[in-house]
C-alpha cells in the first residue's frame, strides 16, 4: 500500500549482543582482588640474577683449571735452577718436569682437612721466584724427610693457583717474614691434569645453576597472553 510506510526494526550487532550478554560483565568479586604482587616478584627476580651472576662468577674463576683439566698430559721440560719469565710463560698452567734442589728452611708446612698427608711450600734453592708445592705422605713427615729433586706438576703463578693454593703466598709471608715476589712461580708436584678433572664437573654445575636461574627469569617476566 502505497502511503505507508514500515519501520524495520533494527538488528543488534554480534559485538552488541555481546555486551549485552550478562556472563560477559566483570565480576565484583575478581575486582575486589588485590593487585598482583609486583613488590614481591620484584624481589624474586632480584634473587635470582644475583645467584645466576654468582654462579657466572665461580664458572669464570675456575676457567684455568678447567683448562689445565683438559690439556696435555705429556709434562714438557723446565730448567727450575735458571729459568725466568721468558721460558716459563709458554709452560704457565700446563705439566712441567724439572730438576732442582729446595730449601727446607725458607718454606712452610700445612695441612688440608679430610686428608691425612701433609703439604709443604719450599722455594728452590737460591731462588725467590720459584717455589715447589709438595705432599709428604701420611707418617713421613718428621726430622729426617727429604724433599726430592725432581718434580713433575702444574707450572702456575702464585696468584692464579688454583682454589686449593689461593693465599699460600700471604701464608707464607706471615711464617717467614719474607713476601713472595710479584709474579712468582710455583710447581704444584703431583698435581696432574687428570687429577683436576673434578673442577669441570665442578664448573658444569655452576654453569647449570645459572642457566636455571636465568630462565627462570625469563619465564616470571615474560608477559601472559
Amino acid at each position: 500500500m502505497s502511503g505507508v510506510s514500515r519501520e524495520v526494526p533494527s538488528v543488534p550487532s554480534p559485538l552488541e549482543l555481546a555486551a549485552s550478554d550478562p556472563k560477559d560483565e566483570l565480576d565484583p568479586e575478581l575486582l575486589a582482588l588485590p593487585d598482583p604482587p609486583r613488590r614481591e616478584r620484584t624481589w624474586t627476580v632480584a634473587v635470582l640474577a644475583v645467584a645466576a651472576t654468582m654462579a657466572l662468577a665461580m664458572v669464570f674463576a675456575l676457567r684455568r683449571d678447567v683448562a689445565y683439566a683438559l690439556s696435555s698430559g705429556v709434562a714438557a721440560p723446565v730448567d727450575l735452577r735458571t729459568g725466568g719469565d721468558a721460558a716459563f710463560a709458554p709452560l704457565e698452567n700446563r705439566l712441567v718436569h724439572g730438576e732442582a734442589m729446595v730449601g727446607a728452611a725458607g718454606g712452610i708446612r700445612y695441612e688440608r682437612p679430610f686428608v691425612d698427608d701433609t703439604f709443604r711450600t719450599l722455594p728452590v734453592a737460591g731462588r725467590s721466584d720459584v717455589w715447589v708445592d709438595v705432599r709428604v705422605p701420611a707418617g713421613q713427615e718428621n726430622g729426617r724427610w727429604e724433599p726430592s729433586r725432581t718434580f713433575t706438576g702444574r707450572l702456575v703463578r702464585f696468584g692464579a693457583a688454583g682454589p686449593r693454593h689461593r693465599g699460600l703466598a700471604t701464608a707464607i709471608e706471615r711464617a717467614t717474614g719474607q713476601a713472595v715476589p710479584p709474579g712468582a712461580w710455583l710447581l704444584v708436584d703431583g698435581e696432574e691434569p687428570a687429577s683436576a678433572r673434578w673442577t669441570i664437573l665442578l664448573a658444569a654445575t655452576f654453569l647449570g645453576f645459572a642457566a636455571w636461574n636465568l630462565a627462570s627469569i625469563a619465564r616470571i617476566v615474560r608477559k601472559v597472553k
